[in-house]
């Protein structure tokens, strides 16, 4: 989508003709195509000028030298725009000053200001362009006297009026494009700060996904393969069913993991299958007793929005496969309860706890707690005054995304 957008509108980071900041190559190169149009145009245009200036000196190779030199200083005027203004606006006051026609000389220096302008270096373009306009008021007001043409008179009030106002024309314009640069440099950088925390709150999903469904699956398995070794000799037909629920346990931990990769390889398109919910409880229930945990549910789950849905069911896999690694009680209760907009969800355990990070103190207890803050929720976990362990989540029945 991002990228329709950037056909459809492609000026969003700016006129083709400007440089990006964060495109190096575009920043070093020569703009050699633009540079010999306005040179062209100088050339041609002062000597349209001279035609229709006869009091004025006439061209000749010291005019078109300075001409040709202020056009093409602008070749550098991406690389080293501060010296290319000074240069261009220096080359500029040196042909007024001889007393050549007025005309396109001044293109260069507005280029240059401009993209001195644009490339932060106002100072310097302001300084430039404020030389050169006080340059010229001395000379048409005060030297024209002893410089030429002969017989050149001093500049009206009007003439000074009208060459002010090109000069605050000119600073209007160089700020309107540079407030306009730095709108497009910070949506560029606000999209990119998008972009970036879209694919970060992408990981963690994913990952918290990865992490519950394997946590659960991997916890089942290894208990059961436990179970499997060790009763291998006396009691085959049990070892049996050991290795039975471990390939239904590793069957479905693959096939929820093909889902979320796929969403990886085809981003924006539909899953094939759908989230798990809470109408897969009683799966759940059977392989915690299939791990020796006996679940006893109490209260109905209620109808949520699929995301809601979704949470609440990886918040109870995740609690039962704590319960499964950290716990030596073999017990668990579950329990539901709903008043229409919010559900209250309980595990508890009896424990004791069987090490230091009894209740699951890593990423699962953190994975539960991103979930039911995504949704609006709160997560409270922690041992039990009267032993065992508790999880209480509170969760909107409709999450904001489903809304």
């Amino acid at each position: 989508m991002e990228e329709q957008r950037g056909a459809t509108y492609p000026w969003r980071h700016g006129p083709p003709w400007w440089p990006r900041p964060d495109d190096p190559e575009s920043a070093a190169r020569t703009p050699w195509r633009s540079t010999a149009l306005i040179a062209a145009f100088v050339l041609v245009g002062a000597g349209f000028a001279a035609h229709a200036q006869p009091h004025r000196e006439p061209l000749d190779g010291y005019a078109r030298v300075l001409l040709l030199a202020g056009a093409v200083l602008l070749l550098w005027r991406h690389r080293h725009p501060v010296a290319v203004v000074l240069g261009t606006a220096t080359a500029a006051l040196v042909y007024l000053a001889a007393g050549y026609p007025y005309g396109p000389v001044l293109l260069p220096v507005v280029v240059a200001c401009f993209c001195a302008v644009v490339a932060g270096h106002r100072r310097a373009a302001w300084t430039a362009l404020g030389l050169l306009w006080a340059g010229h008021a001395l000379v048409a007001l005060w030297l024209y006297r002893v410089l030429p043409p002969p017989g050149d008179k001093a500049a009206t009030v009007g003439q000074e009026i009208v060459v002010t106002t090109w000069v605050l024309a000119v600073v209007a314009v160089c700020e309107l494009a540079r407030v306009r640069r730095e709108q497009w440099a910070r949506e560029r950088a606000d999209r990119a700060q998008a972009a970036r925390r879209r694919a970060d709150e992408e990981r963690l999903r994913i990952a918290r996904e990865l992490h519950d469904v394997l946590a659960h699956s991997i916890s089942v398995i290894n208990v059961q393969a436990g179970v499997g070794l060790a009763l291998l000799d006396s009691d085959p037909e049990q070892a049996r069913t050991a290795l039975t629920t471990i390939k239904a346990a590793s069957k479905e931990a693959l096939g929820e993991v093909r889902q979320v990769l796929d969403t990886l390889r085809a981003p924006g398109a539909a899953p094939r299958a759908p989230a798990p919910g809470l109408d897969r409880l009683p799966e759940l229930v059977e392989q915690a007793a299939a791990a020796g945990l006996t679940v006893d549910v109490r209260g109905e789950p209620p109808h949520l929005s699929p995301g809601a849905d979704l949470a609440a069911f990886r918040i109870v896999q995740e609690a039962l496969t704590n319960v499964v690694r950290h716990s030596g009680s073999r017990h668990a209760r579950v329990r539901f309860e709903h008043d229409g907009a919010l559900l209250r969800l309980r595990v508890d355990d009896d424990g004791p706890a069987t090490g230091a990070d009894a209740g699951g103190g890593g990423n699962g207890l953190a994975g539960m707690r991103e979930r039911a803050a995504a949704l609006g929720g709160t997560i409270e976990a922690g041992p039990r005054p009267d032993g065992g362990f508790r999880v209480l989540a509170v969760l909107p029945a409709h999450s904001r995304e489903d809304q």
